[in-house]
């Protein structure tokens, strides 16, 4: 029976999988046009799946060397002579069980190599023997691209392209590299002893843009697999589109969610089981969630534009030329919404959120008026207006004689961090990305079987309070609910901590003033 997987390449045969013959065959156009491209996604997008699928769908056509420098050890980077000798007796080591006409081919050629440049015409004599084009696959380069002997492999490679192109050599007809890291932005050292002097190995690769993320109609197919195995009962196309709803179609969250709601939910593919399932992944540690936190933790710059975004809600145009944003791009951490910068998907903004959160609560004071027991019903409903009256307590309390920077900087992230400990366990809460601006977030808080608005807005006078009331109203109609509240950050001198229920378009909503 197959599974869903979430570690290292997956297999048709043993994992349901998302079908991705569309993007194997605009990736293949790319092989056909003889192109030399990078497929540079962030951790656990589907990189080495890709390119087995890829592999399966180029060896009717190419001959297909397809390896990898991962795990080799160092000392193979360390000599010109050690490196050259070993590179073709890594590649027949990796197609042993694949292609055996092809290791002997490389047997015969790899002779006496111990220089690039007899590498160099190694690969020469290798293409032209070979009845097929040979098309190349590096897997995994990150690894390998501190090393400046495999970057002159590398940009090797890039000169005999430029040959090839010029009718002066034989080569590989394709080479594809696969990492996080676009290898064209990596330098090569023309001399060591010259740190100013570096040069790009990899200038003539083309872009590549295909999207690696489900869609909602690709996240499907997989479901049709699994339902046709499991016959559950869901429905489909509410179930792709709520996963693509939380995950943006992340391969590795996809899969997860659906691995959690298969193996430990009782096969429960609902909207109530797949909610589970993300407070369920919010609460793991994974290889992908610390390498985005640490991601965060070491970058100073990069930290402060995802607080910026994500909790001061302030519109950051989006740019490949900005350092800070480029590295959060080549992460996924965030992408592009209409020329403006938003956090990848609701996973990351959660996680990232609880990390922010974390980072606050290591002040007591927030916990001394926390108490989780007082704010829970008899039915089981969480008691909102008792949880925002205790806010107002606490930021009059404890926050009153804050400055309005500070206010408007971590009122926001005080207010998730206060609630956060309150529906630990039981419920989460969601922010609206279309509603997060500087003067504007909605949370959505759901516990249990129950849901509740909360708009956290800064007083920016009378007419737009007016206004802000409308605004959660329809809201609330889009949303269902007859009820909402508002938690309004006013930094006027002598202002009242107020709290009452009005009544807007037929819609009831709390307001508190902190």
């Amino acid at each position: 029976m197959r599974e869903f997987n979430i570690a290292g390449l997956c297999n048709p045969k043993m994992h349901y999988m998302v079908e991705i013959s569309d993007k194997i065959k605009t990736i293949k156009k790319l092989v056909d046009g003889g192109k030399y491209f990078t497929i540079n996604r962030a951790r656990q997008y589907g990189k080495t799946t890709i390119m087995y699928m890829l592999q399966k769908e180029l060896i009717n056509e190419y001959t297909v060397i397809s390896t990898s420098f991962e795990g080799i050890g160092g000392d193979v980077f360390k000599e010109e002579k050690e490196f050259s000798s070993r590179v073709f007796k890594i590649f027949s080591d990796d197609m042993r069980f694949q292609d055996k006409e092809l290791v002997e081919e490389i047997k015969k050629v790899n002779q006496n190599i111990e220089s690039i440049e007899d590498l160099s015409n190694a690969i020469t004599e290798l293409c032209l023997n070979s009845k097929k084009k040979i098309v190349l696959m590096i897997d995994e380069v990150d690894k390998s691209s501190d090393n400046q002997m495999f970057l002159h492999f590398i940009g090797m490679l890039r000169n005999k392209y430029l040959d090839r192109n010029a009718e002066k050599d034989y080569t590989f007809h394709s080479v594809i590299l696969a990492g996080v890291h676009d290898v064209k932005n990596l330098k090569l050292k023309l001399r060591p002893e010259d740190e100013r002097k570096y040069n790009s190995p990899w200038n003539i690769a083309v872009d590549f843009n295909v999207d690696m993320s489900f869609n909602p109609k690709e996240i499907s197919t997989m479901l049709v697999e699994y339902e046709n195995d499991h016959k559950t009962g869901m429905n489909i196309a509410q179930m792709s589109e709520d996963l693509y709803y939380y995950t943006s179609g992340y391969p590795f969250l996809v899969s997860k969610l659906c691995k959690l709601m298969d193996e430990n939910l009782d096969k429960r593919f609902t909207k109530e089981g797949l909610q589970e399932a993300v407070k369920m992944m919010l609460k793991e540690s994974n290889t992908l969630f610390d390498d985005l936190i640490k991601n965060l933790e070491n970058n100073e710059d990069l930290y402060n534009a995802i607080y910026k975004i994500l909790v001061e809600g302030e519109n950051i145009d989006y740019s490949i030329d900005n350092p800070v944003l480029n590295k959060a791009i080549m992460f996924s951490i965030i992408k592009d919404v209409k020329n403006r910068t938003k956090i990848h998907n609701k996973i990351f903004e959660a996680r990232i959120y609880n990390y922010m959160i974390s980072k606050k609560q290591t002040s007591n004071m927030i916990h001394n008026y926390a108490s989780e027991s007082q704010f829970i019903k008899e039915d089981g409903t969480l008691y909102m207006e008792r949880i925002l009256e205790k806010f107002q307590e606490l930021m009059y309390q404890e926050y009153r004689q804050k400055d309005e920077k500070f206010i408007e900087r971590e009122g926001r992230l005080l207010f998730l961090t206060f609630l956060k400990p309150i529906i630990n366990g039981i419920g989460f809460y969601d922010v609206e990305t279309e509603t997060r601006n500087s003067q504007r977030m909605d949370i959505v808080v759901t516990y249990g079987k129950a849901r509740y608005v909360i708009e956290l807005k800064i007083w920016r006078g009378q007419k737009y309070e007016e206004a802000g009331h409308k605004q959660l109203a329809e809201y609330l109609e889009i949303k269902q609910l007859d009820e909402g509240y508002m938690l309004v950050f006013d930094f006027r001198k002598g202002k009242e901590y107020t709290d009452k229920w009005m009544e807007v378009e037929g819609k009831k909503i709390y307001e508190v003033v902190v």
